[in-house]
């Protein structure tokens, strides 16, 4: 075996093993050099999750998105999304890094984008949903103990005024229609809020256009040319 095969084996070993443990990939093969990054399963915050949660770890992604932009060889970012939500402040968290990104950023909504995932998928500087795919906007909400004060709710009301400002700043849905959506009482059963299919969260505003992989992957190429 010559040098040259042994440097791509390692390659491969290298992005099986970035796959594994990140659940991300940085491709230097195509026509651009461009970094997947998967946000699957619940956000993991604060608290460990049991270990048959499927989790994206915050302290996963946050270095990598630091480390994404600051890479002179990666030229953009795709996000694919699945999520049923999770940690609040730590989804928040990380929409806030992508939206504060320079590089061209591209955002893929694969079957769902519950709670925190409408966020994180409007964060992106172009956003697409597959035909399939749902987003679910609904209300922050919490488990376990609440101390059933007033200043309990003013911090939830808070809370979800900074992910409505969020998601307005990052997309074409304006604030009163985000809120009729979200307390919507007459289609989620035992809920509130709204389920909404690829084409009806692009007729609200929310995300860009309908995409398969190659129009999302043809949509990064084109920002990363016009740079």
């Amino acid at each position: 075996m010559n040098n040259e095969e042994k440097n791509q084996n390692k390659t491969t070993s290298d992005e099986l093993e970035e796959i594994k443990e990140m659940g991300s990939l940085t491709t230097f093969k195509g026509k651009h050099k461009i970094h997947c990054l998967t946000i699957i399963g619940e956000i993991e915050g604060h608290n460990v999750l049991p270990e048959q949660n499927k989790t994206t770890k915050y302290e996963h992604v946050i270095p990598q998105l630091v480390a994404i932009e600051e890479t002179p060889e990666i030229e953009g970012l795709l996000i694919i999304l699945n999520t049923v939500g999770g940690d609040v402040e730590a989804g928040l968290a990380i929409a806030e890094l992508i939206s504060g990104m320079e590089k061209p950023t591209v955002s893929f909504v694969l079957g769902g984008g519950h709670s925190i995932g409408v966020p994180l998928a409007v964060s992106a500087k172009k956003s697409f949903i597959a035909p399939s795919a749902t987003m679910t906007v609904h209300p922050v909400r919490t488990n376990g103990l609440v101390i059933g004060v007033p200043q309990m709710m003013n911090h939830f009301a808070r809370m979800q005024g900074r992910i409505t400002d969020f998601v307005v700043r990052n997309s074409k849905i304006t604030s009163n229609r985000f809120t009729e959506l979200m307390m919507n009482t007459g289609e989620m059963v035992t809920d509130v809020g709204s389920v909404l299919s690829g084409e009806r969260a692009v007729k609200e505003g929310l995300i860009d256009g309908i995409g398969n992989l190659s129009t999302v992957i043809k949509g990064l190429y084109d920002m990363i040319e016009e740079n």
